[in-house]
C-alpha cells in the first residue's frame, strides 16, 4: 500500500481561513454576550461578587480578560458603525478593542475608517495620531497623567512581568535611557550565547535601576504641520512641546521644494549632528529591515573609499544590519 499524500498547502489555508472567520464570529457573540450577562444580574445569583468572575471561572480565563468582554460589549451598543463591522467580520476584535476605548458616537465613523485603512498593528500610532490633532493638548495631557500606570505579576516560570502605561515624554525618555545604554554597551563579538535584543533591554534596565543611567540620553521631539511626535513617531501633546522648549536646545531642519531634508556636507568621518538629523528623517527606518531600534549612520560606499561624509552617502540601519553589511563585504 502507499502512504495517503501530505494534505496540500491550498488545503490547510482554506480549513484555517474556516476557523479564523469562525472565531471572528465567536469573538462578537461572545463580548455581545458577557455585556448583556454582566447587566442581567444572574451571575450573582451562583455566589460570584461579579460577571466577570462568573465568565473568567466559566471560561478558565483571567478576570481582566473577562472585564474587557464585558466593556467592548457595552461600549459597542452605542457604536452601530463599528458594531455591524464586528458582526459582519469587518473588523477584529482587535481593532474594535482599540476603537471602543476613545470611539463615541460622533467620531465613530472617522475612527472606524482608520481602522479599515490600516493594519491591527499600526492601529494604535493612528488613532494617537488622530486624537492628537482633534483633542485640545491640554486635555489630552491631562488625560495621559490620569491614565498613568505601572504593574507587574509574577510569571508560572518565576519571572516578573511588568507593564507601565506612561505619557508620552516619560515613556520616551525611559526608551532613550535604555536604548542609549545598549548602543553603549552592547556585545561586539559574534557568539552562540549572544544576548537577543530583548535581553539586551533588560540588562539596561537593571543597570538603570541599580546604578542610575550613568550616560547622556537626547529625546528629539518633532514639530510639523501635522503634528508633533517623538522621534519615533509617537504622538505627543503639543502642550508637552511648548513646557520644554524653553530650556530645549532647538534646531531647524530645512526642507527644499520637493520636501526633502537640505544637504550639508564635510571630510569628518562620524556625521555632524545636522546630518544626523537629516538621514534619520529621511530614512525613519533601517534601509534593509525597517526595524526602528538600535539605528545607525552607515557610510555607503565606505568611508574608506570616499575619505567624505555626505548626506547622500549615509544611510539608516540597525545595528544587526549594519554589522551584517560589512562582514559581508
Amino acid at each position: 500500500m502507499t502512504a495517503a499524500p501530505a494534505p496540500c498547502a491550498p488545503a490547510l489555508t482554506a480549513r484555517l481561513t474556516a476557523a479564523i472567520a469562525d472565531w471572528s464570529t465567536s469573538q462578537h457573540r461572545v463580548v455581545e454576550l458577557a455585556a448583556a450577562f454582566a447587566d442581567s444580574g444572574e451571575w450573582a445569583a451562583a455566589g460570584f461578587p461579579s460577571a466577570a468572575h462568573w465568565i473568567a471561572a466559566a471560561a478558565d480565563i483571567e478576570v481582566s480578560t473577562a472585564r474587557e468582554w464585558i466593556r467592548v460589549g457595552r461600549v459597542i451598543r452605542s457604536l452601530p458603525l463599528i458594531a455591524d463591522a464586528f458582526a459582519n467580520r469587518e473588523l477584529s476584535y482587535s481593532k474594535v478593542r482599540a476603537l471602543t476605548r476613545f470611539a463615541t458616537p460622533a467620531n465613530e465613523a472617522a475612527l472606524l475608517a482608520i481602522a479599515e485603512a490600516v493594519p491591527a498593528g499600526q492601529l494604535n500610532c493612528a488613532l494617537a495620531a488622530w486624537i492628537g490633532r482633534h483633542v485640545n493638548p491640554e486635555e489630552l495631557e491631562r488625560y495621559h497623567q490620569q491614565q498613568r500606570s505601572v504593574s507587574w505579576r509574577a510569571e508560572p516560570d518565576g519571572m516578573v512581568s511588568l507593564s507601565a502605561r506612561l505619557p508620552p515624554l516619560v515613556g520616551g525618555l525611559l526608551i532613550a535611557a535604555l536604548t542609549t545604554a545598549v548602543m553603549t554597551a552592547r556585545t561586539r563579538t559574534r557568539t552562540a550565547d549572544r544576548p537577543t535584543l530583548a535581553q539586551q533591554y533588560a540588562d539596561a534596565l537593571e543597570q538603570l535601576l541599580r546604578e542610575g543611567s550613568g550616560v547622556v540620553t537626547e529625546i528629539v521631539l518633532h514639530v510639523r504641520g501635522d503634528g508633533c511626535t517623538l522621534d519615533d513617531g509617537t504622538p505627543i501633546p503639543q502642550s508637552v512641546v511648548e513646557k520644554v522648549a524653553p530650556d530645549a536646545l532647538i534646531r531647524v531642519l530645512v526642507h527644499d521644494a520637493l520636501g526633502r531634508p537640505t544637504n550639508v556636507s564635510h571630510r569628518r568621518r562620524h556625521p555632524t549632528t545636522g546630518q544626523k538629523r537629516i538621514v534619520k528623517e529621511r530614512d525613519r527606518v533601517c534601509v534593509d529591515c525597517g526595524s526602528t531600534e538600535l539605528l545607525q549612520y552607515d557610510h555607503h560606499p565606505d568611508f574608506a573609499v570616499t575619505g567624505h561624509t555626505v548626506i547622500d552617502e549615509l544611510e539608516l540601519r540597525c545595528a544587526p544590519c549594519h554589522r551584517r553589511r560589512h562582514e559581508a563585504a
